[in-house]
C-alpha cells in the first residue's frame, strides 16, 4: 500500500486516474523479490510470467520499478541474479545515448542521482532490448523493450520518506544488518533526490492520454 500511494503521489495529476489496468491501458509494478527469489517454478511465478510475456509481446505500456527488472528480465532472456547487488540507500544514475533519446527520460540530466537496494539485478541484457541507464558499477539500472515496456532498478517512486519507510519495512529480509537500519535513514535523508520522479509522472502522462 505505501509503494502504491509513492506511485500515484508522484506520478501527479495523472496518477488520480490510477485505478487498474482498465482505466488507463498501462500497468505499474513495484516491489522487492523477483522470480529468483519467488521460485521460478511455483504456480503463481509461472501464471504471472506468461501475463508478462503477452505484455512484451503485445508492447501493453508497462513500467516496472525495481521488481520490474526481476520479473521482466527473465521474460526477455536477460540474465537476473546476485552478481550485481547494491546496498540500499542513494546511487547515481548515468542515462546512456538511448536513454537521453527515450521519451521517459529525454531532457533529465546525463548524470542524476536515485534511490536503490536490491539483492537481484540484471547482468546482461541480449541485444532485442535497449539499455537506458547504468550506474558505476552495475551495468543496467533501467531498459527497454519495444516501444512501451520499461523497467527500472532504481525507484522513480521513491523520496527520502519513502526509502526511510521501505528501509523500515524490509530491515528483518536480509538486505542489510537491522542494526544500521537508523543510519541508512539518516544517510538517505541527507541526499537530494529530485530528478527520477519525472519518469514516473511522464510514463502516467503518456499513456493516461491513450484512455
Amino acid at each position: 500500500m505505501a509503494e502504491l500511494l509513492a506511485f500515484r503521489e508522484r506520478e501527479g495529476a495523472a496518477g488520480d486516474k490510477c485505478r487498474g489496468v482498465a482505466a488507463v491501458r498501462r500497468a505499474l509494478v513495484g516491489g522487492p523479490r523477483s522470480d529468483a527469489a519467488l521460485g521460478a517454478f511455483s504456480e503463481g511465478t509461472a501464471t504471472t510470467k506468461a501475463n508478462r510475456r503477452r505484455i512484451v509481446d503485445r508492447d501493453f505500456p508497462f513500467l516496472g520499478c525495481c521488481y520490474g527488472v526481476g520479473t521482466l528480465g527473465p521474460v526477455v532472456s536477460a540474465t537476473v541474479d546476485r552478481t550485481y547487488s547494491e546496498p540500499v540507500g542513494s546511487v547515481t544514475i548515468t542515462l546512456s545515448p538511448a536513454g537521453r533519446d527515450d521519451e521517459l527520460f529525454a531532457d533529465l540530466p546525463d548524470v542524476f542521482d536515485a534511490y536503490g537496494g536490491h539483492k537481484e539485478a540484471v547482468a546482461s541484457l541480449p541485444a532485442h532490448v535497449v539499455s537506458l541507464a547504468s550506474s558505476a558499477s552495475r551495468p543496467v539500472q533501467a531498459f527497454r523493450v519495444g516501444n512501451n515496456v520499461y523497467a527500472t532498478q532504481f525507484h522513480p517512486e521513491l523520496d527520502a520518506d519513502g526509502i526511510c519507510t521501505r528501509i523500515d519495512v524490509y530491515k528483518n529480509y536480509g538486505y542489510f544488518a537491522p542494526e544500521i537500519a537508523e543510519s541508512l535513514k539518516l544517510a538517505a535523508k541527507t541526499r537530494n533526490i529530485e530528478h527520477p520522479p519525472t519518469v514516473l509522472r511522464r510514463f502516467a502522462a503518456r499513456y493516461s492520454r491513450r484512455i
